[in-house]
């Protein structure tokens, strides 16, 4: 794309830049004097040399020093504009390689700055996991970023129903649910259950329901009618039901109190004796297993068990979205909690914090490696948009101090030159 065609970019300058061009205008100043003066000192001396011979040394140095400042005033003069306006070849050498400059620019700063291993040293040298520390360990920082992630909450939820990742895990997790063998786990959850002998507080618990059961007035009338059918009329006509019922609830009511009050009782041992071999069985009889893999597939085939899950997520997701837009959410400060406390562990832990510069490091070098292209002809592009005018500003600022002491140089370097030469013909040639 030709320049004209291509909106120009203005370079800013700041209160340095001006400062600078001040400096580069005093200097330029000085050498136009001193080339002035020169020729001044040339004419002089040319003028007055019949009457006072020595002058001839002053004036040789003076002409060579007018040339080399001239020579070199051409030479710094051409690198950024065109000498007195005129169209002289490989002159404005700067305005007009614009193009050719940013292309190599760009290029070198790719090659030489973004080059994988100068980035990853420099990387390196920056402790990303103790800034990530610093920030975290912040408590007002925690807040805003738990209130920042609750906020995400809502949006997160409806992407995760709309994405249809939720019937996805509730599948997967039925899958799994029905590749794990039941029989064995609910031996080994039994197991630990009859370590401690806690199975015996189950045991309790079901001779207190049988002593409530004894109690119960209806429950007493129905024994007592199976009573009546069983015994011949001849008994009931002497309310024989009533008395083998009272003498039946009194012996249990007397056992279960036996029972309840000695930790070592014969009927204890028995219910461990059965506790012990109904786990063996779960462990190892496969008709069990069978029995119990066909309760679990029964169970989770039933459509109870999904819409359970979905109303379990309707409820998870209501209390979320209703505690995250709450004054005093749990959520948001459980995560506040959490952030700080990662900050803090983060901070006292080097190995984890080495691990995550490392990861910073690879992570961060290969965007710069993805995009070092990108940034070159950004570069590049960012130059060719450049005004030539400020353009030649800018660079002429930066360096053409240094290329006005060429100048002096050059009417030193030549004078001292003129008058070597002047010397030595007079030493040689005149004799």
């Amino acid at each position: 794309m030709s320049q004209s065609a291509t909106a120009l970019t203005p370079v800013r300058f700041d209160a340095d830049a001006q400062a600078k061009l001040s400096a580069l205008r005093r200097v330029k100043f000085i050498a136009g004097a001193a080339l002035a003066l020169c020729i001044a000192v040339s004419a002089v001396a040319k003028f007055f040399q019949g009457a006072y011979p020595w002058l001839g040394f002053v004036a040789a140095f003076a002409e060579a020093a007018t040339i080399g400042g001239l020579a070199d005033w051409y030479a710094v003069v051409a690198l950024f504009r065109r000498p007195l306006g005129l169209p002289i070849p490989h002159t404005a050498i700067i305005p007009e390689n614009q193009h050719r400059i940013a292309d190599n620019l760009g290029r070198f700063i790719e090659a030489n700055f973004l080059a994988p291993e100068p980035v990853r040293e420099k990387l390196a040298e920056v402790d990303f996991a103790a800034l990530v520390a610093d920030w975290l360990a912040d408590a007002e920082r925690a807040a805003g970023l738990s209130r920042f992630v609750a906020r995400l909450v809502p949006q997160t939820l409806t992407a995760v129903e709309q994405s249809g990742l939720r019937d996805f895990v509730t599948s997967r997790m039925l899958e799994q649910i029905e590749k794990v063998p039941l029989a064995p786990l609910a031996a080994d959850l039994l197991s630990a259950l009859t370590d401690d002998r806690r199975h015996q507080k189950l045991f309790d618990e079901f001779t207190r329901v049988v002593g409530r059961f004894l109690n119960d007035e209806q429950a007493l009338e129905t024994m007592r009618e199976k009573i009546r059918e069983e015994l011949p009329s001849l008994f009931n006509l002497f309310r024989a039901d009533a008395y083998l019922l009272k003498k039946i609830v009194a012996s249990a009511g007397s056992l279960l109190e036996e029972v309840r009050a000695d930790p070592e009782h014969p009927m204890r041992a028995e219910f461990d004796r059965f506790a012990l071999s109904f786990i063996e069985k779960l462990r190892n009889s496969k008709q069990y297993a069978r029995r119990a893999e066909k309760l679990k597939r029964d169970f989770l085939a039933r459509p109870e068990v999904r819409a359970l899950a979905g109303d379990a997520w309707a409820s998870l997701r209501l209390f979320i979205e209703q505690d995250a837009n709450a004054p005093n959410s749990v959520i948001r400060e459980h995560l506040a909690g959490m952030f700080v406390e990662v900050g803090r562990h983060l901070a006292d832990d080097a190995q984890i914090r080495a691990d995550m510069n490392q990861g910073f490091v690879v992570a961060l070098a290969s965007f710069v490696e993805s995009q070092k292209s990108g940034v070159s002809k950004f570069i590049a592009d960012q130059v060719k948009r450049w005004d030539l005018g400020q353009l030649t500003r800018l660079i002429e600022m930066n360096i053409g101090k240094d290329l006005q002491y060429i100048r002096f140089n050059g009417m030193i370097i030549g004078g001292l030159a003129g008058l070597a030469l002047y010397t030595a013909e007079r030493l040689f040639l005149v004799n």
